[in-house]
């Protein structure tokens, strides 16, 4: 696989480029732009410049408004409301979680719901701005079909991912943000692109037989995590990032959708909590003990520690050269 290294400078920008030559407005194109760099900023390559092609798509076929003004709505002190005017997501979440974290820190907890927007990026951005605030979080999205429940061999679910994060006084927070399926199916089709092949009980074939050929898989169907247990995750995502919050299963979003290769219009379910007023105050001291043992648990990285090492560098990173060739023709 031949690369190029980039700047995460050059990173934004050509990602800017080609959102803007799409059709978004500069507020929009950076949102999603500074989304992308911090992915490939923090080692998350699946949803990073992979994404700009579907990003690219959505713009041009009209289903995505690259012209968004996402708006934000207090249903009660407690309950808010984002209508994502058919945008890209990280213009809502700059607008919305500095509201969601103020009316958790008042209240105890907030949930916000998102609505009518297109989330193609990694979950952790948003649990983790709401844990540097002092809050724990969690937050879910679905997607379109392409995992089956547990026994089927047909796709019902999304990848369908949570992330949770826990606040640190003297640290960075404790954030994890995880697919329901056996792998993101951003990491599967990075893996068929490479030639490289999957771990077994990622997916089936469209025969419904196991396969570790990731091309074969994306033919056919991805697999929950854990059996029955991740299908059970998955299922509950569907149910509180569809109808919990306004918005549609990830069937009901694939039938709607216009095929163009990037994201459903979609919803999404962001849960605050403010530790200090839910604990009465007696929260940290027990919470950083018990993150210490499991650190000091011989084979245990903590989740997030990798991605915060990948911020300590601030060199170029490698990208892959088809690709960004492919991202380079959609810029005149």
């Amino acid at each position: 696989m031949s690369t190029t290294q980039l700047t995460l400078a050059e990173i934004f920008s050509i990602a800017q480029d080609a959102l803007t030559q799409a059709g978004a407005n500069k507020e929009n194109a950076d949102a999603v732009a500074n989304t992308v760099m911090r992915a490939e900023r923090d080692g998350s390559h699946s949803h990073g410049l992979f994404r700009i092609p579907g990003y690219v798509a959505s713009l041009q076929s009209g289903k995505v408004n690259g012209n968004a003004d996402p708006k934000l709505h207090s249903r009660t002190a407690v309950a808010l409301h984002c209508d994502g005017d058919l945008g890209y997501a990280p213009l809502a979440h700059q607008r919305c979680l500095e509201p969601l974290a103020e009316a958790a820190h008042k209240n105890g907890l907030a949930v916000l719901s998102i609505t009518r927007t297109h989330h193609f990026a990694a979950l952790w951005p948003e649990t983790e701005a709401l844990a540097k605030h002092g809050l724990t979080a969690i937050s879910c999205v679905s997607y379109m079909p392409s995992v089956a429940p547990f026994g089927a061999n047909k796709p019902l679910y999304g990848t369908n991912p949570l992330s949770f994060a826990w606040p640190r006084p003297d640290a960075p927070p404790l954030v994890f943000d995880m697919a329901t399926a056996a792998i993101a199916m951003g990491d599967v089709q990075i893996a068929a692109r490479d030639g490289k092949p999957v771990p077994p009980g990622t997916g089936l074939d469209e025969n419904g037989q196991s396969t570790t050929d990731p091309a074969e898989i994306i033919k056919g169907v991805l697999l929950p995590f854990g059996g029955h247990k991740g299908s059970h995750i998955a299922m509950m995502i569907e149910l509180l990032a569809g109808p919990l919050v306004g918005e549609t299963a990830s069937f009901a979003s694939k039938e709607r959708d216009s095929g163009d290769g990037g994201p459903p219009q979609g919803g999404q379910f962001i849960l605050a909590m403010n530790p200090e007023i839910l604990s009465g105050g007696v929260w940290q001291e027990q919470s950083e003990e018990f993150i210490k043992r499991l650190g000091q648990l011989d084979g245990v990285r903590l989740p997030a520690e990798r991605r915060y090492q990948n911020r300590h560098n601030s060199g170029p990173r490698e990208i892959n050269n088809n690709l960004l060739q492919k991202i380079r023709s959609t810029i005149s």
